[in-house]
């Protein structure tokens, strides 16, 4: 018989090993069956192939059901519970199954050198012990108790109760004939015995759609990839010298369906992988599409890292998106956030009842800036949790590329802290090793087994080594933002032009340490909300001027060294600021000056993309010249690209109103120059000045060019 003890803890959902208790247990000459079915009236115990073994007296008024089973061995049942209203309930008895996690999971896990804990954690339907079901495993090691409660046990934790795997503070279980789509959450009493709000998983592969926050259990996508030939190509390729040009979208606002609602993965497929294309870019990043609660953080506040968000769709609408980019040579890059996570009560905060996935000492673990949690980097299950979830997307979805969010928060112990309100690291400093270690296993882990993907970090302070390798002494990233460049460069064109001449170095400073790092150039989502305005009413002047000097620094930025990013709506000059709650202005593309600019960002990608000298040495100094870089009094900056067996491309930007005919200038050497491109060409909206297609300089290099009023010009040598 159950003690009294035994008793209480499973009626009150407070047994930490329920195992000993429910199920099928051996007692005096025969067996024994528990089972915690509430409200039922009774109980009858069947072996899974239908026979009849025994009535099950409750002992409890609260629903434990007790008695002896007729069976020669230990097995699992099948019980019916009959109720009041004369309708029953048949469930199989999950107390009937051994573990599937096994010894050499808690070393590895505890360890935190884990490689598959996407296979291992979270809900996963299996086959086990001769029955189909679904495994719930979740990381709570000081919790008193958990249990995984859903629809199928109508969310009572009392019914739920998981097996603590001691060594490595999982707790697992099987429940049988749960299937694909069954919501589930975790219901856990804390270290200090509370009650915790639910808790989704933080491993769940899907979720319910906000405001609902329950996990949602899922099948790994079952689509059948068709991407070998975009897949091998990165493998093999150094994207240091392959064109990048990324188009930055935030999925939910790039655009609508007719009632205004988002669209989902394959309506996104059909609209924007054509656009991409034709626009040149070769790769989309999207703003973070991982399961967030709130719309308004575009998914940097993101608290389920494993779930591509139910905003647009199911996991394989997703598979089939990046599918679908790769198959038409396009490349998908996510943004990820690693730096921080939301509080929100369901989610990863004080998970087991502590600081389990962030820092005790609010001085390490909250973020001022975003009024976040910080993770605790030199916890090993936490790295590991992390750097499982990068390998997770490159596995699983086969994106080409991390752009890694707010690396400089993770980097700086006093990151937005005043004196008193950080904690120095061992050696008295301000830099946090722990994230750095973290970053560095990170990079390693994920350029290991996936070697075609990149990591790029946006990292806004001088910290040495961004994108050096791990081995030198880096932190292994493969690109680095150059935070400087769209900086420096804005400030300049916010300008009157009669000022500029007195802040020439805004343009050429940046020269200094351009190839210090692997640099992409960014004009990202950031530089257009919270009242800084679109890129085209940055630009100084009347309309006619910040269109033109908008599309001269369109092409000054294709020229100059480094890969691109351009944010969504930028790309024909969206007036407004971008607001995530509503879609681009699409409706300027029925004016002229907006379809120019977009056509003018169309060539210069084909232009980019088709030129090595504008793209195989963007991080190498051997591809870049001045050919003039003191003309301040003009506003002008003029330098070469070089790469090796391609032909030299000279980039000319001009940022004055002045049309200036006759300039002369040294090109680096004599021939025929052809005008490959003019942002002043009438095409794009511009005056059409120019020097009707080419110009031709002496056997010293010397010429004389027009150079129209705010534009670039590129040229190529031809003999």
């Amino acid at each position: 018989m159950l003690t009294p003890d035994q008793i209480d803890r499973v009626v009150t959902g407070r047994e930490d090993d329920p195992f000993a208790t429910l199920g099928v247990h051996p007692a005096s000459k025969g067996f024994t069956a528990c089972v915690m079915l509430p409200d039922a009236t009774g109980v009858t115990a069947l072996t899974l192939e239908g026979k009849a073994v025994g009535q099950l007296a409750c002992i409890h008024p609260d629903g434990l059901f007790f008695g002896r089973v007729s069976v020669k061995k230990r097995q699992p049942l099948r019980y019916i519970a009959h109720y009041s209203d004369s309708s029953d309930y048949a469930l199989v008895d999950p107390y009937g199954y051994g573990p599937v996690l096994g010894p050499m999971d808690d070393h590895y896990f505890a360890e935190g050198s884990h490689g598959r804990l996407f296979d291992k954690m979270g809900a996963h339907v299996i086959h086990h012990e001769g029955m189909d079901g679904t495994h719930f495993a979740v990381w709570a090691p000081n919790a008193l108790r958990v249990s995984v409660v859903g629809d199928f046990n109508r969310w009572d934790g009392r019914r739920g109760l998981m097996r603590r795997r001691t060594d490595a503070g999982i707790w697992e279980i099987f429940l049988p004939e749960v299937g694909a789509g069954s919501a589930y959450k975790f219901e856990i009493i804390g270290a200090n015995g509370d009650l915790l709000p639910l808790k989704s998983d933080p491993f769940a592969f899907q979720a319910e759609l906000r405001p609902s926050t329950a996990s949602i259990v899922a099948q790994p996508p079952a689509h059948i990839w068709g991407d070998d030939r975009h897949r091998a190509h990165w493998r093999d390729a150094d994207p240091r010298r392959e064109p990048i040009a990324i188009y930055e979208v935030h999925a939910g606002s790039w655009q609508r369906d007719a009632d205004g609602n988002f669209l989902t993965w394959d309506e996104l497929a059909n609209r924007l992988i054509p656009y991409v294309v034709g626009m040149g870019f070769t790769h989309i990043e999207f703003l973070p599409i991982s399961e967030h609660p709130y719309d308004p953080s575009w998914g940097y506040q993101t608290l389920g890292l494993y779930a591509p968000s139910a905003r647009f769709g199911d996991a394989e609408g997703f598979a089939r998106f990046v599918d679908g980019a790769h198959r038409a040579g396009i490349g998908v890059i996510l943004d990820w956030v690693p730096a921080h996570f939301p509080t929100d009560e369901h989610g990863l905060a004080h998970f087991d009842g502590t600081a389990l996935y962030e820092h005790a000492d609010p001085r390490k673990g909250f973020h001022p800036d975003w009024n976040t949690a910080i993770y605790n980097y030199g916890r090993r299950e936490v790295a590991q949790f992390l750097s499982n979830n990068a390998l997770f997307w490159a596995e699983r979805y086969h994106v080409d590329g991390l752009r890694v969010d707010a690396v400089a928060s993770m980097l700086y112990l006093d990151y937005s802290r005043q004196p008193g309100e950080w904690i120095p690291n061992d050696h008295g400093g301000r830099e946090n090793v722990e994230a750095v270690d973290f970053l560095q296993q990170m990079n390693k882990a994920l350029y290991g087994a996936h070697p075609g993907v990149m990591t790029i970090a946006e990292e806004s302070t001088s910290w040495p080594g961004v994108s050096r390798p791990v081995d030198a002494g880096g932190l292994g990233f493969g690109f680095k933002w150059n935070m400087g460049f769209m900086h420096d460069t804005l400030r300049y064109l916010q300008r009157d032009p009669v000022y500029r001449a007195h802040h020439h170095d805004d343009i050429t400073f940046g020269l200094l340490y351009a190839f210090d790092e692997n640099f992409v150039l960014p004009l990202s989502h950031d530089e257009v909300v919270h009242g800084k305005s679109s890129l085209l009413h940055k630009m100084a002047g009347d309309d006619w001027q910040k269109f033109a000097t908008l599309r001269a620094y369109y092409g000054l930025m294709w020229g100059y060294p480094g890969k691109k990013l351009l944010f969504m709506g930028q790309e024909f000059a969206q007036r407004d600021e971008w607001s995530e709650a509503r879609a681009l202005d699409w409706h300027l593309l029925d004016h002229g000056p907006h379809l120019g600019v977009q056509r003018l960002v169309a060539d210069l990608n084909h232009l980019y993309s088709s030129r090595p000298a504008l793209h195989a040495r963007d991080c190498e100094a051997e591809g870049f010249e001045w050919v003039l870089v003191d003309a301040r009094a003009d506003s002008i900056f003029a330098w070469v690209r070089r790469a090796p067996g391609a032909l030299p491309i000279v980039v000319i930007s001009h940022f004055t109103p002045v049309l200036r005919h006759g300039y002369r200038m040294r090109l680096p050497s004599g021939g025929r120059w052809r005008e490959v491109m003019n942002s002043d060409a009438q095409d794009y909206g511009g005056s059409g000045a120019g020097n009707m297609g080419a110009v031709t300089a002496d056997e010293e290099g010397w010429v004389n060019i027009t150079i129209p009023p705010f534009a670039t010009l590129m040229l190529e040598l031809e003999f």
